[in-house]
């Protein structure tokens, strides 16, 4: 199973990230996931190639040629694509990948996180997508999908197109008990 993650380079976040992408980690190692990352070395990026690689997972990195210049790169990933721009960079983020996971992030993963969900809203990809709401982070965007749905911006059927959990042990079994989708989503994309 190839899995691409969506997650961080800030490395001053809270230790509470670190910890629960460390864990994480550990669960795709169990699993023998290959991954599929920005490529950073800093901050919730680096921690999850750091754990990977130190359990002799595999996992590889995508990154635009100019983040690659001011040394954004993970020097231990030996797989890596560079790529000219980011749009580039985020629709090779979902070739041939079994399941996306975002975990907490900024703008960056947020939309990295909203474009797969829009793109799969119109089966134009049909992967398990699993959000990691390490201490309620993600509550605000829990709220906001709903309210996209209550006030008839989305259909409720959409709901289903993505996973919260908790913990980082809850994210193998989300991705394995995702709800099937598939290309017809396109034809109740419209909120009706």
């Amino acid at each position: 199973m190839k899995i691409c993650v969506y997650c961080a380079s800030s490395p001053i976040v809270n230790k509470k990230y670190f910890d629960a992408t460390e864990k994480l980690g550990k669960e795709f190692l169990k699993s023998g996931a290959e991954i599929v990352f920005g490529g950073g070395a800093h901050g919730l990026m680096g921690k999850l190639a750091d754990t990977v690689i130190a359990g002799g997972g595999k996992i590889k990195g995508i990154m635009p040629k100019f983040m690659d210049e001011v040394e954004w790169g993970h020097k231990g990933v030996s797989d890596f694509v560079y790529t000219d721009t980011m749009h580039e960079r985020k629709a090779k983020f979902m070739e041939d990948v079994d399941a996306l996971v975002a975990l907490p992030g900024g703008s960056g993963t947020l939309e990295e996180l909203l474009e797969a969900i829009t793109l799969k809203r119109l089966g134009l990809f049909v992967k398990p997508i699993v959000i990691l709401n390490t201490d309620g982070y993600y509550n605000p965007l829990i709220t906001m999908l709903e309210r996209c749905v209550s006030e008839n911006f989305m259909n409720e059927k959409h709901l289903q197109m993505w996973k919260f959990v908790n913990l980082p042990e809850e994210v193998m079994p989300a991705i394995s008990n995702s709800a099937e989708w598939d290309e017809g989503a396109i034809n109740f994309a419209l909120s009706k």
